[in-house]
């Protein structure tokens, strides 16, 4: 299974991943980053007083392969 984990710098310039739910698995690089700047506009989150999502940092997409050993 293939997920999206997206990483933010914050206003400390320390970084904070988000990895959302659902999320294609073919999308470009380019819209991937249009979309965490859009969002990093946005000034929503803040946690402890310091403000989350302030710049982009990276995008990838990260694979799990699950390798069964027994099944009953």
């Amino acid at each position: 299974m293939k997920k999206l984990h997206l990483t933010f710098l914050n206003a400390e310039g320390k970084k904070h991943k988000l990895i959302p739910k659902v999320a294609s698995t073919e999308l470009s690089g380019e819209t991937v980053e249009t979309a965490m700047n859009q969002l990093a506009a946005l000034n929503l989150f803040e946690k402890d007083n310091v403000a989350l999502f302030q710049g982009v940092d990276s995008a990838k997409y990260v694979e799990t392969i699950e390798t069964p050993l027994f099944q009953k």
